[in-house]
């Protein structure tokens, strides 16, 4: 293997004409302090010197491609380098909008999509839940709604002249009254008593109803096929079927939902497996994709399933799941393999966390993984291009410790190669860090043209925010090729 990894340095090493001679006295084994490198005529400067062995030059191949501007990737399943050319920053726009009461701002941002059809500056948006925060009482934290009443809406965007303005919106709703709210509107009020996050009022003094219709939403997800959207709900964790005006059509749900929620307003299908009741609070169903030919629509969680127990809040192994979306069963599971911790600074496992998805195609995604970290602090905000052709499908194979010996979610690399569990294969599109990315949620991924890629953030409405400037932005990128 570093044989392999020596070799790729050289073959990288001639190809971007990196220049310079080892003097006369520089001996086998020795690094070449004193070797000049050049991009494109550019001097640039490896972070790891070159080693003279037998009169050749060898050059780590992270060192080359971050010399030459290029992300690199190492895939230890496949063994395998990733080299992509980094994408240039186009545009940059901010929301400018009303709070919706004092020291809470108004938001969008928790998903993104681009609609075939409409133009290249217009998308559709969501904001989550509604204002939301944890606030101390007698040594008890509580989640506190201070206005109770937000209906999670579906909001047309359009960027131009440095600014997001909305266009239109569609409060979410039900075809008769939602229990909590007595009108057809829904809450972002939790589901389930017992399971979820018991909701108080602002200053936490007094527990609030729960609204089995009511939704976190994470991810926004279009249908060509029909004219609809599909959202993935943190509470179920669920994925709600709406229409373009925001009436909610169905929901899918894991199995033994619906004996703990009534919603005879909307159909609950349980096609989830049961393991993703194991979820971790507010850590559900954050990202969906449906395929430009509405065949199919991915699912993924937001961290990995406390499967068997809450130890797994470290586990490196989140799952995707592959709908049909003509019989709305899952056909297909995938092991997404989160970054490891250990490479970063003061920063838990668990703490790393996919935001969104793009599905391109059925093999293709693009999946928006990141930390809980702002500003300079920030070191994973990256978005990944996902290759689901060689990954291993494991629906309904290690959901038990009875059936596997290990649940997915136990397993380390090791014992996944052991298994012959191929994760899917990732490789860097974006490091947003580079570019200096102000905010800690990037919640918001969409594709333009195959080859735009457009970030947005979630503000969280101010919620809890030490910065006066928590706004919502929206950048956009020119990617070096198409991804199709």
């Amino acid at each position: 293997m570093k044989k392999w990894i020596a070799n790729t340095s050289i073959l990288l090493a001639l190809s971007v004409a990196v220049t310079g001679a080892a003097s006369a006295a520089t001996k086998s084994g020795e690094t070449s302090e004193q070797i000049t490198y050049a991009n494109n005529g550019q001097a640039v400067m490896p972070s790891t010197p070159a080693v003279n062995i037998d009169g050749s030059l060898y050059l780590p191949v992270r060192a080359l491609a971050e010399a030459t501007g290029k992300y690199v990737d190492w895939d230890e399943f496949r063994e395998s380098v990733s080299l992509t050319d980094k994408p240039v920053l186009t545009g940059k726009y901010e929301l400018k909008a009303p709070d919706l009461a004092e020291g809470i701002k108004m938001g969008v941002g928790s998903s993104l999509t681009h609609l075939p059809g409409d133009p290249d500056n217009v998308f559709y948006t969501t904001a989550d839940r509604g204002p939301n925060g944890q606030i101390d009482v007698n040594g008890k934290t509580l989640r506190t709604f201070p206005i109770a009443s937000y209906t999670p809406t579906i909001y047309k965007i359009e960027v131009s002249s440095g600014e997001i303005k909305i266009l239109d919106k569609w409060p979410l709703k039900l075809s008769g009254n939602d229990p909590v709210s007595g009108t057809s509107a829904i809450t972002g009020l939790p589901n389930i008593k017992g399971r979820d996050e018991a909701p108080y009022d602002a200053k936490g003094e007094k527990e609030l109803s729960y609204d089995p219709y009511g939704l976190d939403i994470e991810g926004l997800a279009y249908n060509p096929k029909d004219d609809t959207f599909w959202i993935s709900d943190e509470y179920g964790p669920s994925i709600v079927h709406v229409k373009r005006d925001g009436t909610i059509i169905e929901r899918i749900v894991p199995k033994g939902w619906s004996a703990q929620a009534a919603t005879p307003l909307v159909p609950a299908h349980e096609n989830l497996p049961d393991v993703y009741n194991k979820l971790r609070q507010n850590r559900g169903a954050e990202a969906v994709g449906i395929t430009p030919d509405g065949k199919y629509m991915f699912m993924a969680m937001q961290n990995a399933l406390r499967n068997p127990d809450k130890a797994m809040d470290n586990s490196r192994q989140v799952r995707i799941i592959k709908f049909d979306l003509t019989t709305l069963q899952p056909v297909a599971e995938f092991a997404y393999m989160l970054e490891n911790a250990s490479q970063f600074k003061n920063l838990a496992q668990g703490d790393i966390v996919i935001s969104d998805m793009v599905a391109v195609n059925e093999n293709t995604l693009l999946i928006d993984e990141r930390d809980k970290f702002s500003g300079d602090k920030a070191q994973l905000k990256r978005i990944y291009q996902v290759d689901l052709s060689s990954a291993t499908n494991i629906l309904g194979k290690f959901d038990t410790v009875a059936a596997a010996g290990k649940t997915l979610e136990q397993m380390s690399v090791q014992d996944l190669k052991t298994a012959s569990i191929l994760p899917v294969k990732k490789w860097t599109v974006l490091d947003a860090v580079s570019f200096k990315f102000p905010f800690e949620k990037i919640e918001g991924v969409s594709l333009v043209n195959d080859d735009t890629l457009v970030i947005t953030n979630d503000n969280d409405f101010g919620i809890d925010s030490k910065s006066s400037d928590n706004g919502t932005l929206l950048w956009t990128f020119k990617l070096p090729y198409k991804i199709q």
